[in-house]
């Protein structure tokens, strides 16, 4: 089943394969596995039947973590529920399960009645099917409760005829107006004659070119009226079996029954909608050949704005798969296939390799929409060609539930807008990092010349009295050549009248700094003294009389020369 596409679910097939896995697991812990072990078998099954069922060899390590992470998520709920199942056998006055414990165990702890029975049959216990019927009818009826349109404009009679949809057109006009005939208003919910300036309502039309919220897509917005004497403002349009429901405000005039209106939809916020619900077409073929056939539509949600589309897989995509999926849809959008539809029946579609969304009610007849490889069964508008569609940016990847991900996009108009959003986010992010860099080392300089300041304390110490004069010659740690510059100025200051050497020492490098106070230079020439060091050290100085630099590359001669320059000055002094 999970070869095919099914994923453990809490509805339809995805529901079956995952009672099938939940009693697996049951017998599994009755025989004392309480580590994960269900998994395990894919091998020894792929061993046995891969060559006879290579899809098994294929989607071994998908089928292999989809069980583990269902047997995983399953094994806390398994015992919580056996404990559950327990206390209540130990407190039951009869042999009856009662009900409200059953659909407890199913509601809270993910227990199928039909599990519940397998125990209670091993115990010699009756479980009360009726009741948990009953309970489940209230879950349901909740649940109904919760979903109903939550409107005044919600219309109590179901009974009008079909709406003719004539919405499916080029949208290379800037507006797309039809005519039609009002078959029915209502207001509050209630049938009513007509619709008066200021009243919120919902019109029936015999036909419209406004798409009806359906597959995903939100429905269209415009406006419907006569003329200049009326005007009903659209904010939605919703299917009520085959009738296409316009919601909205009559902001304008009057309207009744019979009337002969236009019908004009937003084009700009239809056509943003068919770039992002052609997009979904072309990701959903690239999931596909990205992850395997597995990665099959759960839900979509196609707005002006954006994309949204739930798909089956069991682990979070990486940043490669991710930008990937990205690189080949944009590479179909550039392909500029032409959209070509023909209707057919479901069943010739789908052998002619068109996909068919899981649940999805088809009548007898149905529209194949082609984008060069892309052939899907859909009744939603698209655009001409895919190349309209510009670019597609992937802006989010999330789980939704056990086995479902989740990725959202933007197309069109509306990824250039994110991209340049995106841009903005990062110029002011890279501004705030340089202002954050340039404070840091700021304070990283102030620190360097305090730990100068320090180290020229210290240093003072170490230096050697010749003649009338100081002398220092030494290595120094953790000053770059600015830090030791400013040490050896903050030196000349505190020993009044010396020759200073300090050298340091960085993979493998050696820099060397010379200074002679202002008093000396008739006496000593820094570059003289730096040169004669760099000799020794494999290299070669420069600068002036009372400040200069060099450089060298023999650090296991460095304690000799710096102990030279006491010599040399005591010579020439």
């Amino acid at each position: 089943m999970i070869i095919d596409g099914v994923t453990p679910s809490n509805e339809g097939r995805g529901y079956v394969l995952r009672r099938i896995i939940r009693r697996a697991l049951r017998h599994g812990n009755k025989l004392g596995l309480s580590l994960p072990f269900f998994y395990k078998l894919v091998q020894p099954l792929a061993d046995l039947m891969g060559e006879a069922y290579p899809e098994l060899l294929k989607t071994k390590s998908q089928v292999e973590t989809i069980l583990r992470q269902e047997e995983e998520q399953f094994s806390a709920t398994l015992t919580q529920g056996l404990k559950l199942f327990d206390q209540v056998v130990s407190e039951l006055k009869g042999d009856i399960i009662s009900g409200n414990i059953i659909f407890k165990l199913y509601d809270t702890y993910g227990f199928p009645a039909d599990l519940t029975a397998d125990i209670a049959r091993e115990r010699n216990l009756v479980i009360d099917y009726d009741g948990f019927e009953a309970e489940m009818s209230k879950q349901r009826e909740r649940s109904r409760s919760a979903s109903l349109f939550n409107t005044t404009y919600q219309v109590a009679d179901e009974s009008q005829q079909p709406t003719e949809f004539t919405g499916h057109k080029n949208l290379s006009q800037e507006k797309i107006p039809d005519t039609g005939k009002i078959l029915a208003l209502y207001r509050d919910g209630n049938f009513v004659d007509s619709l008066n300036a200021g009243e919120k309502g919902s019109i029936v039309l015999d036909k419209s070119p406004f798409y009806a919220e359906s597959g995903g897509q939100v429905g269209d917005q415009g406006w419907i009226g006569k003329t200049n004497k009326s005007f009903f403002k659209v904010l939605d349009t919703i299917k009520q079996a085959h009738t296409h429901l316009h919601l909205g405000k009559l902001e304008k005039g009057t309207l009744h029954i019979g009337d002969e209106v236009i019908a004009e939809v937003d084009a700009k916020r239809r056509a943003a909608t068919v770039l992002n619900h052609t997009a979904t077409h072309l990701l959903h073929m690239i999931l596909k050949q990205v992850l395997g056939e597995h990665a099959i539509q759960k839900g979509s949600l196609v707005e002006p704005e954006r994309l949204r589309f739930d798909f089956s897989h069991s682990a979070p995509l990486t940043e490669i798969e991710l930008r990937k999926i990205e690189q080949r849809v944009n590479e179909e959008i550039r392909a500029n296939y032409e959209g070509v539809v023909h209707i057919s029946t479901p069943e010739e579609a789908i052998a002619g390799g068109a996909v068919a969304l899981f649940g999805e009610k088809y009548g007898s007849k149905v529209r194949v929409v082609h984008f060069g490889p892309s052939v899907e069964l859909c009744g939603g508008t698209h655009a001409d060609h895919t190349g309209d569609i510009g670019i597609f940016k992937i802006t989010a990847e999330t789980g939704v539930a056990a086995g479902i991900r989740r990725i959202e996009a933007v197309t069109g108009n509306g990824a250039l807008l994110y991209i340049e959003k995106r841009e903005d986010e990062f110029k002011q992010k890279l501004l705030q990092s340089e202002n954050r860099i340039h404070a840091l080392e700021k304070d990283i300089q102030q620190l360097k010349d305090k730990l100068a300041g320090s180290f020229s304390r210290d240093l003072v110490t170490q230096a050697k009295v010749i003649g009338n004069l100081k002398v220092l010659a030494t290595v120094v740690e953790g000053l770059d050549g600015k830090a030791l510059r400013s040490a050896m100025d903050q030196l000349k200051q505190q020993l009044g009248t010396a020759v200073i050497i300090l050298a340091m020492v960085k993979d493998q490098k050696i820099g060397v700094v010379c200074g002679v106070t202002e008093n000396l230079v008739h006496q000593f020439n820094a570059k003289e003294i730096v040169s004669m060091v760099a000799g020794q050290i494999g290299g070669k100085g420069g600068g002036r009389a009372d400040l200069a630099e060099a450089g060298g590359n023999k650090p296991e001669a460095l304690e000799k020369a710096l102990q030279s320059v006491y010599t040399w000055v005591q010579e020439h002094s």
